[in-house]
């Protein structure tokens, strides 16, 4: 089965290999239901609509929100997000190499909210009353009928230290870059201001944030340095055993078009960081860096652990403790999740993310309507990365997947990549990524 590019962008949704629901659940937190009157700060009244509170305003909370909507136009849909504008992390490599501006990035929280008929509401949750069904937020409770947690990642840096010191030197000095705002800003910056010598950068295990993020990132990065003609040379530490996506398309990128501006260590296990004489040990090696971006190993949102419905995975620690098949959380009726918390080995990625919170909110639409359940839908993992800047050059990956009853576990379905990025052809491929950015961000937000 073949794609062209406009079959692709007819399609909505980066990628993982095999995909297991094994893990070992937390203790779910028992919330005594305290009096109403004197307890709680209700700040929006509520109505006889059925409400449905969506918390996290990144890719899965803005397309769940909006597509509930129109499933159940009666509902009353409020999004709470922390956050005052969105920046998508998607696309965001090229800002960092000043090939885009930060506009093409930002969006309106308000304009989406609008557009989408549902309610933003700014504010941070940090606890809930399951009986009493109120959320609990930094600006006031919200009472809701049904709640659906799309909170993301977080970091975890176990794997390499358990000094908070260090942590939060990490966190600091050389983010990850991989959770929109000032992480961003501050790599960026060391980028475009770096005067020549060794620039870090890591590739974590487990089912991290975009696969090939990583690896697009490492080539932007080399090709920027390459253009400008700095002595510099781009260090990608990997903890897998080889590029974990693409891998055909970004290792003949790395050699063909980088040479000595790009090294590739597959296997390199950090044992060891020291920040003061700014050198990296692995179980192997030994590395030097002028400068750096750590990304470690990530984790299920910290707000999915604080309500106790979390539990450690194959992948990843404290993911959500959701019926893989229906994304309930286990044991909670009316309570869902969705994004990158799930546990479920699907591509923490944008389109990813998008089409699964569309079948989510299909299924809370149909209890809301009182229609009877759907089957399971796949999400769509589509990922366009740029191999180089000058001139434009992209390679993708397009998959579905299939629950393996026999197995128990998620795996590929029909999966096609196309990494083939030299000539005319990987041009295309680099304009088909800003055509899908720009298609997805009508589709969160609306037109303006």
């Amino acid at each position: 089965m073949s794609f062209s590019r406009r079959d692709i962008l007819k399609l909505s949704g980066a990628s993982l290999a095999t995909l297991s629901l094994s893990g070992c659940a937390t203790k779910e937190m028992d919330v005594e239901h305290p009096k109403k009157d004197k307890e709680f700060d209700i700040v929006l009244p509520k109505t006889s609509a059925p409400r449905v509170v969506v918390v996290g305003g990144g890719w899965s909370g803005l397309s769940l929100a909006r597509q509930l909507k129109e499933e159940a136009p009666q509902s009353e849909v409020i999004l709470v997000e922390q956050r005052f504008e969105f920046v998508s992390c998607p696309m965001s490599n090229l800002w960092l190499v000043d090939k885009i501006e930060l506009e093409f990035l930002t969006h309106d929280y308000l304009q989406g909210a609008r557009n989408g008929g549902y309610r933003y509401f700014q504010a941070s949750a940090y606890g809930i009353d399951k009986k009493a069904k109120v959320l609990r937020t930094t600006n006031g409770d919200i009472e809701y009928d049904y709640l659906a947690l799309a909170p993301g990642i977080e970091y975890d840096y176990s794997a390499w230290t358990d000094d908070p010191e260090l942590i939060q030197r990490l966190k600091t000095e050389y983010p990850a870059a991989f959770m929109p705002g000032s992480e961003h800003i501050t790599l960026r910056n060391k980028i475009l201001n770096f005067k020549g010598g060794n620039f870090l950068f890591t590739v974590p295990k487990g089912n991290y944030r975009c696969l090939p993020a990583p690896y697009e990132r490492a080539c932007m990065v080399a090709d920027y340095f390459k253009s400008k003609g700095i002595k510099a040379k781009v260090i990608l530490l990997d903890e897998n055993n080889d590029i974990t996506i693409k891998e055909h398309g970004f290792h003949t990128a790395m050699d063909e078009l980088y040479g000595e501006y790009l090294e590739y260590h597959p296997n390199a296990q950090i044992e060891e960081i020291d920040l003061d004489t700014k050198t990296v040990v692995t179980e192997f090696d030994e590395f030097t860096f002028d400068d750096a971006s750590f990304y470690p190993r990530v984790r299920g949102a910290k707000l999915l652990e604080k309500l106790g419905f979390a539990k450690d995975t194959i992948y990843n620690k404290k993911e959500a403790n959701i019926d893989p098949l229906t994304y309930e959380v286990i044991g909670e009726e009316n309570i869902f999740v969705s994004g990158d918390a799930r546990p479920m080995g699907f591509s923490k990625s944008g389109n990813t993310s998008n089409t699964e919170a569309k079948f989510v909110a299909r299924l809370i639409a149909r209890k809301i309507n009182d229609k009877p359940k759907i089957p399971w839908e796949t999400p769509v993992t589509l990922c366009i990365s740029l191999v180089s800047i000058e001139p434009e050059r992209g390679i993708f990956i397009h998959s579905e997947y299939a629950y393996n009853k026999k197995r128990g576990q998620f795996e590929f379905a029909t999966p096609v990549t196309d990494e083939i990025w030299q000539g005319k052809h990987g041009q295309e491929n680099a304009q088909t990524a800003y055509a899908w950015a720009k298609g997805m961000y009508v589709d969160m937000f609306g037109e303006s």
